[in-house]
Parts: structure tokens; C-alpha cells; sequence
């Protein structure tokens, strides 16, 4: 008689398996001491908790089959990679096309001084889901045109293959929502030094897993969700 058993999910020829890793915690936000700007986006570097949430990072991910590792060109990311790098004796890849969705008028570590004051912007903004409620800032339709550009990129480069790339709270959001055909903010809060996996081939995007945080469950706290 024919048994059938149930496999387990394998990516198909010519697909890239990408693990995104969101950075870890960056410094906090003060009216009196605003994160630099890089091409307009705030550039803070990480905290304390943050370089330890690296530091779990690069032990849980050490033993994986990866063949390269992206950052952004904001400094968060690159911080969160180094021990990661460091255990695979590999350099980082920059591609600017995955930075932090851009907030405008709130860049600079505004958009957590007016979100911790129930600022009505804010509000609206979880509201309508759209970044550009807020003066300035980047569009959904122009998120998308980037960052898809952005995994375009890392796909055709990577048929095959397994990379990391260490990116940012709203960009794994965005990712993960236009897989799913989600609500656009559905998956906005995902832990400083999580993990979550997508698998691309061709233009499809399967999402294969999100929020992993087991490994730095230690360092959490209520506002670890918190974009930028």
C-alpha cells in the first residue's frame, strides 16, 4: 500500500531565503539630544541593551548556512551585524533601499517624543495606517517602490542561497504585510534583535516566519516594539 507522508516546506529552485533581523535597541530619544540625520533619516547608534541584543543575535544566527549579510546605511543596522560578521568572518553589504521608513518633520527621535505624548497625528496615523500623515514623510506607495527594488536586488544576486539582512522595525512590517496582503501596520512592532524569515522567488514572497525573539526574550521591554 502507498504511504504519503507530510515533508517539510523546501524553498524552490532559484529562490532566495532572507532572513531579516530587526536592529537592536538604539539610544533613547530627548528633546535636548536629537539623532543625527543621515540623507534625512535619524542615525542614533545603539544602546547598551541594544550591542547585547547584537551580541544574541550573532550566537543564534553563528551556525547557519548564510552566504552573505546586509545592513542599511544607517548605523543600527550595522552595529547589530558586526558580531554577526565577526563570527562568519564576513563583511556586511549595504543596501540603502532597506533603511527605516522615512517620518519627515518627526525624524530625529520626534516621532517617539509625540507617540509617548498621545500626540493626535500619531493617532491618525495608526488610524488611516499611512506614514504620510505625518508632514513629510514617505508614502506607502513610495515605501513599497524601494524596498521591493531593495529585495529585488538581493534576490537576483542570491538565487539559491541564504543571506541575513539587518534592517528596521517598519521595513520588516511592510515586507511582511504586502506578502500576506495584510493591513498595512498588521505587522509594525516587531522586537528589537528579532528574527523573521522570508523566502523570494520571482515576485512572490512567502513569509516563513516573524518576531522570533526566544533569544533575546531576556532583554525586552515595553517599548522594545517601538519603530525607529
Amino acid at each position: 500500500m502507498a504511504q504519503y507522508r507530510q515533508h517539510s516546506y523546501q524553498a524552490p529552485e532559484g529562490a532566495t531565503q532572507i532572513i531579516l533581523v530587526r536592529h537592536g535597541e538604539s539610544r533613547a530619544a530627548s528633546a535636548e539630544n536629537p539623532f543625527p540625520l543621515v540623507g534625512g533619516h535619524g542615525d542614533p547608534e545603539l544602546h547598551a541593551n541594544g550591542e547585547q541584543q547584537a551580541e544574541m543575535v550573532g550566537q543564534r544566527l553563528k551556525d547557519e548556512d548564510i552566504n552573505a549579510i546586509y545592513v542599511t546605511d544607517l548605523q543600527r543596522t550595522q552595529q547589530t551585524a558586526a558580531p554577526l560578521c565577526r563570527h562568519l568572518g564576513m563583511t556586511p553589504i549595504v543596501e540603502a533601499g532597506l533603511k527605516e521608513v522615512f517620518l519627515g518633520d518627526w525624524e530625529g527621535g520626534v516621532m517617539r517624543i509625540r507617540a509617548a505624548a498621545g500626540d493626535p497625528i500619531f493617532t491618525q496615523m495608526q488610524e488611516q495606517q499611512r506614514w504620510d500623515v505625518i508632514p513629510g514623510a514617505e508614502s506607502l506607495e513610495t515605501l513599497n517602490s524601494r524596498v521591493m527594488a531593495g529585495l529585488k536586488r538581493i534576490h537576483q544576486a542570491h538565487p539559491n542561497e541564504k543571506v541575513v539582512a539587518v534592517v528596521h522595525g517598519g521595513v520588516i512590517g511592510h515586507i511582511m504585510a504586502h506578502a500576506t496582503g495584510a493591513q498595512a501596520f498588521a505587522f509594525n512592532g516587531a522586537d528589537n534583535g528579532s528574527i523573521s524569515r522570508i523566502v523570494i522567488h520571482g515576485e512572490e514572497i512567502k513569509v516563513r516566519g516573524f518576531n522570533d525573539n526566544a533569544h533575546v526574550s531576556s532583554t525586552l521591554h515595553d517599548g522594545s516594539g517601538q519603530l525607529t
